[in-house]
């Protein structure tokens, strides 16, 4: 594993894959949680995996096994980047670093009125907010609020409007923080109200989660450290 951090790696895996194994059942996808990875035999919902890996040097044959590579768009979130897919007719879809920051309260001040959405409604509008016209709203269904571990975050402006969210998934340990947005202002914008609300529902709880580009980039800028290296693999469809 090329990481100084080994424990809070395995622990951001672990989190990220039980958020995409609950985003998954929130479809009526039922993934399995092995040894080596967790993995659903049918297609997960759009942007999310249909495996992730849980330790390193996982074995290929047996990840693949697990999932349906005959469909297109089949996918696989190689945790610690040390997979090779393409003899499978897998491509790198792109590469991330799994971020850590500690449970600390944030300097910066929240800016907006932040809350847990608990009803379909304010799912809704917090889906259309991140969406941002895209067409993918629809991806996050009122039964992701029956997950108890998984809490929305939404950040509304003045006028009431979703305008700042993210998702925080609860774990044993720590707290996964994923689809961070703002309309004004990108990632810095939000990420001092994410790290507000997330200190007030878990205090004790570090923040991890992954990401890449400039979204790393911001995610450093607000306290947090890039403990290991992920990368995301894709089997395209045939035209």
């Amino acid at each position: 594993m090329n990481s100084s951090h080994p424990s809070l790696v395995r622990a951001a895996v672990r989190n990220n894959a039980e958020w995409c194994a609950a985003m998954s059942r929130s479809h009526g996808v039922e993934g399995e949680l092995g040894e080596q990875a967790w993995a659903a035999p049918v297609r997960t919902p759009v942007y999310y995996p249909d495996a992730v890996t849980l330790v390193a040097g996982a074995d290929p044959a047996a990840l693949l096994s697990r999932i349906d590579t005959a469909a297109p768009g089949a996918s696989v979130k190689d945790s610690f980047a040390d997979l090779d897919l393409t003899d499978a007719g897998f491509r790198v879809l792109f590469d991330a670093r799994w971020i850590h920051r500690p449970a600390s309260e944030p300097a910066g001040p929240p800016g907006l009125d932040w809350s847990v959405a608990g009803d379909p409604d304010t799912l809704r509008a917090w889906a259309l907010a991140w969406d941002d016209g895209n067409g993918d709203a629809p991806l996050f269904r009122p039964e992701l609020l029956d997950d108890p571990a998984t809490f929305v975050l939404a950040g509304r402006s003045a006028d009431g409007r979703v305008a700042a969210g993210a998702v925080a998934s609860r774990g044993d340990h720590v707290v996964g923080v994923s689809n961070v947005f703002a309309l004004d202002g990108g990632p810095d914008a939000a990420w001092p109200g994410v790290l507000h609300t997330v200190h007030s529902l878990f205090p004790g709880l570090p923040v991890v989660g992954y990401e890449h580009g400039d979204d790393l980039a911001a995610a450093l800028r607000h306290g947090f450290e890039a403990i290991g290296p992920l990368r995301v693999w894709i089997r395209p469809g045939q035209d």
